[in-house]
């Protein structure tokens, strides 16, 4: 496994396209609400990446066909934007990626739309908490799984279940690189971090089990027992004595 290490240059070019694709990530949540198609959700993400002279990350991408990923309840990732309307209560999932001068930027976020059950808050709360975690638990240094179980552990302790199909990963000059980063995972395993490594970090988490199954379009993961997932997700840089969310809106 060879990780590519980013140099300056590269590091401030990764900034660009991150804060892009948080920007777009975010003015694309700020527009979720009942009766909002997934479909306009995603046009939404294709005018802004075009006004800013980027190009959609997953557009295309294996022949995917939207330029985010948007998915609903118990759809886990990969949801393909289209006709569906958001209703009520929907736990609405967007994934987002932005090509711009050679690199790009991923990151992801969960969205409620009026949802009033205590569970499925757990779930995004316990969620969130556990990106967050992982993000302060990376550092020079420390090996890869010591993120990996940081994020398992907070995500037991919420009374949820980490989805162990899917992982994490490198992102750089490519959407995907090396290491793949699993959200569980034995403490002082893998790779050490080292500065100059890019890092998408994502925890998928279900409210029950942590079984998933892909759907017959080859895209959109859904959870086995129907309940609802939520997914959260920043690139990170490993700098020489700290980390940096380069995905901050």
């Amino acid at each position: 496994m060879k990780i590519p290490l980013k140099n300056a240059a590269e590091l401030d070019a990764m900034r660009v396209s991150c804060r892009m694709t948080a920007s777009v990530l975010g003015q694309v949540a700020a527009a979720i609400q009942p009766g909002v198609t997934t479909g306009e959700l995603d046009a939404l993400a294709r005018r802004l990446i075009a006004g800013m002279n980027a190009k959609p990350s997953f557009l295309g991408y294996r022949g995917y066909p939207g330029a985010m990923c948007i998915s609903i309840n118990d759809e886990v990732i990969h949801g393909i934007p289209g006709r569906r309307v958001v209703l009520p209560g929907d736990v609405v999932s967007l994934d987002v990626g932005v090509y711009y001068n050679g690199f790009h930027g991923d990151c992801a976020t969960t969205v409620t739309a009026g949802v009033t059950d205590p569970d499925v808050i757990r779930l995004v709360e316990t969620t969130r908490r556990a990106l967050d975690a992982a993000v302060a638990a990376v550092r020079p240094g420390c090996r890869l799984s010591d993120v990996s179980h940081t994020i398992e552990g907070v995500v037991q302790a919420g009374g949820c279940s980490v989805v162990r199909d899917f992982v994490g990963h490198g992102v750089g000059r490519h959407l995907h690189e090396d290491p793949q980063i699993p959200n569980y995972g034995t403490p002082g395993h893998g790779p050490v971090l080292k500065p100059g490594m890019t890092l998408a970090i994502e925890p998928m988490v279900n409210l029950g089990r942590p079984d998933v199954a892909v759907q017959d379009d080859g895209w959109t993961v859904v959870t086995r027992d129907g309940k609802p997932s939520a997914h959260f997700e920043h690139t990170v840089a490993v700098l020489e004595e700290s980390v940096e969310v380069l995905t901050l809106a």
